[in-house]
């Protein structure tokens, strides 16, 4: 356990936890400390000014990230007929109907994404206490519910992020790998940040965004100031 907290002591070291930094150099300092054998996903962090109680305070959506997520993401589609075979010709890993259905209310989930078209629904809905929890669960709002299937697929494998508020008024999102390129990331945070004040809702009163800050998987956060971003 010293030894995780020597780490941890390391990668704090030079941050000043009141300090709001510029993107740029946020990002700097969180791939300069990623110490792990592995490559850490660059994960963002940011509070709104939103109860999520209020249903007119709910913050979701999806976002396009311009330099992909960094992750093989294995997409199952609920489809039938051509549909079905439009889905796996797009690239989808697994694909079915009733008998995809009996599989993961056997508990059997290996997949990412979820992708479903409007006619599927119906069985699908049942899937709710399954894929609800995981974040699983297909959303019109979201585009994982739709008829071009070809699109959503290509979506989720070309570096789709879904986001959700938290209760705490809280989005967390992955935006990339400590291997990316410092442009790489700041690209997809600032397309995070953009999709996430056009899904403002119309409940949200005062600031909307309050803070953000960024981290690698294993490492502590940096904070942001919100005029590096806004400001280009």
């Amino acid at each position: 356990m010293a030894k995780v907290g020597k780490r941890i002591k390391e990668a704090r070291d030079g941050i000043d936890r009141n300090k709001l930094y510029g993107l740029d150099e946020a990002i700097s300092m969180v791939k300069g400390r990623s110490k792990t054998k592995f490559d850490e996903t660059v994960e963002v962090a940011i509070n709104l000014g939103v109860d999520p109680r209020h249903a007119d305070q709910m913050v979701r959506g999806v976002c396009i990230l311009p330099n992909g997520t960094g992750k093989t993401v294995k997409v199952a589609v609920f489809a039938r007929g051509d549909k079905a075979d439009e889905a796996k010709a797009a690239g989808a890993d697994i694909v079915g109907a009733e008998e995809l259905v009996a599989e993961v209310q056997s508990g059997k989930i290996d997949f990412d994404r979820c992708i479903a078209t409007p006619d599927m629904m119906p069985l699908v809905g049942r899937l709710g206490k399954v894929l609800g929890p995981r974040g699983l669960m297909p959303n019109p709002k979201v585009g994982t519910v739709t008829p071009d299937v070809t699109a959503a697929v290509n979506d989720a494998k070309g570096g789709a992020v879904q986001f959700r508020v938290e209760k705490a008024g809280i989005v967390h999102a992955g935006v990339g790998k400590v291997s990316f390129s410092e442009e790489a990331i700041s690209q997809n945070v600032k397309a995070l940040i953009d999709a996430v004040q056009k899904a403002k809702p119309t409940g949200a009163k005062g600031s909307y965004l309050k803070r953000i800050a960024v981290s690698s998987t294993m490492g502590p956060g940096v904070k942001v100031d919100l005029a590096s971003i806004a400001g280009e």
